[in-house]
Parts: structure tokens; C-alpha cells; sequence
């Protein structure tokens, strides 16, 4: 039983953060930093539990769209005819840190194809992954290339096993949330820049929202099921105003004042590579389709950099990641003054 995921106390950086993603997950994912304890594999597992069936191509291993794009298996199946539908919850896929590349992406037999002439896939982690979120705990201790491997299927939708001249590609396209503690290592910046946001989670010591944590926990462990029934209305009304954000999306206006606004705020801090922009105008378009608005505005735009850029902001050696936002804090009130 799920606990729910308007039933969790505080932590708005990364629940927005997660509802975006869920919007645009071209925004590239999410990095959150900070203490066990935060609720952070909660939230990711309860918006998944949050949000309603997806149509999926019945029977497929990689649960393809009806609308595409396909794997092989099922680009053949349309080719005669009418795919069946089905339904299926999206879900957090875990990544173990001890996994091997094979079984992440998925091996080819290549015994099977030299004698039959076909192409046999023993599929990986990236197959559950397609359409899910994919959660990687200490995602700082996992070995760099396979994070590379990660990043790079996120970012191309598209997962591609080769051996001897044979290959195999499904789509891949997936929601990555890694989390990490910056005290047990840092990422290299490459990597942390694939990040699309990032956001840091803290301990609440307010006394209230303490004492709110305490009570609806014990209150789910004591009976889930009349607990969810009194967060019903509320998880039915956001996971209707994602869906309503997500169809809105393409509609949401790109005014030129937004694109100065980010472009300042970028050059402002001197940031390498169009990356933090994107991500940005991204972050800003979902946030406003999550708000019913035409186009994003400053607030908008303000809300976007301080989840797409604290992760980017150039460092001295050894210096905390994340931990001063004055910095950018600074540079939005100059770039943003209206905000």
C-alpha cells in the first residue's frame, strides 16, 4: 500500500520538480541531493502510484505506445495490421549500484543468430525502464561509464545493443531520478550537467510539520486504506491537473521577453554550454502548463533556474555543491527584477 503523494509533508522543491519531469520528461530527469530519511524514494514511488493507467501495445516485452515510437516486434505487428491495446501503471524501476552493463542493457545471443539467422534480445534494465522512472540510489557511487550508458539512452529515448556486427534497439525512454549524498563523493560536472534538475532535500526541523509527519504516518501504519481514502479527492485532482498540463504543453506560447529572460540568466553566471537554457525553457513551459497559463512568465522562469541551475553554477575545489544558492539567488534579482 501507497502512501500518498499530496499526503507527504513539505518538500515542494523536489515534488514539483518530480510533477514536471512527469509533464516534459524531455526536461532530462532529476538529481536530488541530501539525507536519508527525506522522503525522497517516497515521493518518486507515491506520484507513480498517483497517476493513472498508461495505454501500452498488449503483450509487448517493452510496453511500446499505441502511437509509437515501436520496437521491432511491435513495428512488425502494425505492418499486419491493428495493434491490441492495453493498460498498464507506470512504476519505479530500481537500479541496483553492483549491476553489470549486460544486464542493464540487454545481451544478444550470438550462438542463435549465426545458426538460425535471427536475432534473439535477452532484455535488460532499460526494457522495464521504457515509460517508467528509473531510480538510482547513490547514483555518485555507480561506476562512470555506466552512468554514462544511462544518460545517454535518456537522453536519445533509445537503448542499442551491438556485438560482432549485430545489433538490437528498443526505445528507452525513461524518467531518471538519482539520488546521492554530496558527503560520500561528488558526480564529475559532465555528469551532473545531464541532469535536467536538481534539487536538495533538507530534514524538516520545524516543530509543526514534525509533528504532521508523526501523525499521518501513524495514521497510514494504522489503517492505509482509510488513509488513502481521505487523501482520495486530493490525489484525483493533481493527477487530473498533470494530465490537463501535459495536453496543454504544445500550446504553451515561447514569447521572445522569455527567451532574453533565460539567455541573462545564463550568461549572467557564465554557465558552459545551451544545456542550462533548454532546460530552463523546458522547466518554465511545463511549470506553466501545470498552471493553466499561455506562456511562462517571470515567476515561471525564476522557478525553472533554481531547479535547473544549482547543480551547473561553476565551483572552487572542494566547494559544497549546492549548498549556497546567494549566488544565483543574486543573479535572478538582477536578471528578474519583477520577480
Amino acid at each position: 500500500m501507497m502512501f500518498p503523494f499530496t499526503a507527504i509533508v513539505g518538500q515542494e522543491d523536489i515534488k514539483t520538480a518530480l510533477i514536471l519531469n512527469v509533464i516534459d520528461p524531455g526536461i532530462g530527469g532529476l538529481l536530488v541531493m541530501g539525507e536519508k530519511g527525506t522522503a525522497k524514494s517516497t515521493a518518486v514511488r507515491a506520484l507513480a502510484d498517483l497517476l493513472p493507467e498508461m495505454p501500452v501495445v498488449r503483450d509487448c516485452r517493452f510496453h511500446c505506445a499505441p502511437d509509437g515510437p515501436f520496437c521491432s516486434g511491435c513495428a512488425a505487428r502494425r505492418a499486419g495490421g491493428e495493434l491490441p491495446v492495453g493498460a498498464l501503471k507506470m512504476r519505479v524501476v530500481e537500479l541496483p549500484l553492483g549491476i553489470t552493463q549486460d544486464r542493464l542493457l540487454g545481451t544478444l545471443d550470438l550462438e542463435h543468430a549465426l545458426a538460425r539467422g535471427e536475432k534473439r534480445f535477452e532484455a535488460g534494465l532499460l526494457a522495464d525502464a521504457h515509460r517508467n522512472f528509473l531510480y538510482v540510489d547513490e547514483v555518485n557511487l555507480l561506476e562512470d561509464h555506466l552512468i554514462d550508458l544511462l544518460l545517454d539512452s535518456a537522453a536519445m529515448g533509445v537503448n542499442t545493443v551491438e556485438r560482432e556486427g549485430i545489433s538490437y534497439s528498443h526505445p528507452a525512454r525513461f524518467i531518471l531520478v538519482g539520488t546521492m549524498n554530496p558527503e560520500e563523493g561528488d558526480l564529475r560536472p559532465q555528469l551532473l550537467d545531464r541532469f535536467g534538475l536538481c534539487v536538495r532535500v533538507v530534514t524538516l526541523h520545524e516543530k509543526a510539520q514534525r509533528i504532521e509527519i508523526l501523525r499521518r504516518r501513524a495514521a497510514f501504519d494504522a489503517a492505509p486504506d482509510r488513509f488513502r481514502a481521505t487523501w482520495h479527492a486530493e490525489q484525483e485532482g493533481l493527477a487530473q491537473r498533470i494530465l490537463a498540463a501535459r495536453e496543454r504543453l504544445p500550446a504553451v506560447a515561447i514569447p521572445d521577453a522569455t527567451l532574453e529572460a533565460i539567455v541573462a540568466v545564463a550568461s549572467a553566471l557564465k554557465l558552459d554550454g545551451h544545456r542550462p537554457d533548454i532546460v530552463i525553457l523546458k522547466a518554465a513551459r511545463a511549470l506553466a502548463a501545470y498552471r493553466g497559463l499561455p506562456a511562462p512568465g517571470t515567476a515561471e522562469i525564476r522557478a525553472a533556474a533554481l531547479l535547473a541551475l544549482p547543480h551547473r553554477q561553476k565551483r572552487l575545489p572542494f566547494e559544497a555543491l549546492a549548498t549556497d544558492r546567494s549566488v544565483l539567488e543574486r543573479v535572478l534579482q538582477e536578471a528578474l527584477p519583477c520577480a
